[in-house]
């Protein structure tokens, strides 16, 4: 045999080979899918199946407690020359759920400033349960002379707050950086700034 028919006999099965691994990768996604479909270990394959005569549905997160609905109102104080609101003054959550307000902010003046924001809660037994995922709080801002803002408030209330409660609001105190510090409602000042300063329940 040649060397020639040998070279094209080695060509021929390595195009098998390569044709062969090819279709295998090919076939390993629905295969996969089909696996976890069938025995129910893939949340994102569980999530694509399609309901008929309804949209997909996904398994449900059981730390959200679908029984109970809270409402939270959004309130907001601005301490000088700011145009500072939220876009909506309520949301319903189920505890658990996490869920996002936004915050608008405009500088009137005709100079730079920078601010912070000091939040406070009532009643104010749900500040340990009212846990802050982002929030514009944590961070001081510059804004130049008449620029606007948008900053993000993403929540959830942990389901073990008291079943008393069923209405939280949520007030931030808006302040120049480098003039006096208002004391948020319903604090004293060296607990706010000290909590401002840790992170923590801000």
């Amino acid at each position: 045999m040649s060397l020639r028919t040998e070279n094209v006999k080695m060509v021929g099965k390595l195009v098998v080979v390569a044709a062969g691994m090819f279709g295998f990768g090919y076939a390993l996604v629905p295969i996969y899918k089909h696996l976890c479909e069938a025995l129910g270990i893939n949340i994102l394959a569980l999530g694509e199946r399609e309901m008929r005569g309804g949209r997909a549905s996904l398994p449900a997160n059981t730390q959200v407690d679908m029984s109970r609905t809270i409402t939270v109102e959004f309130d907001a104080n601005a301490r000088g020359p700011w145009s500072f609101h939220p876009a909506k003054r309520s949301l319903q959550v189920h505890p658990g759920e996490v869920a996002t307000v936004m915050y608008e902010f405009q500088n009137v003046q005709d100079r730079r400033m920078s601010a912070q924001a000091i939040p406070s809660y009532a009643p104010r037994q749900a500040s340990a349960h009212f846990n802050k995922l982002e929030c514009f709080c944590f961070n001081e801002y510059t804004l130049e002379p008449g620029e606007k803002k948008e900053w993000p408030v993403a929540f959830v209330i942990d389901p073990k707050l008291s079943k008393d409660v069923t209405t939280i609001t949520l007030s931030y105190t808006f302040f120049e950086v480098g003039s006096k510090t208002p004391p948020a409602p319903g604090s004293t000042p060296g607990k706010t700034v000290a909590r401002l300063s840790s992170g923590a329940g801000a």
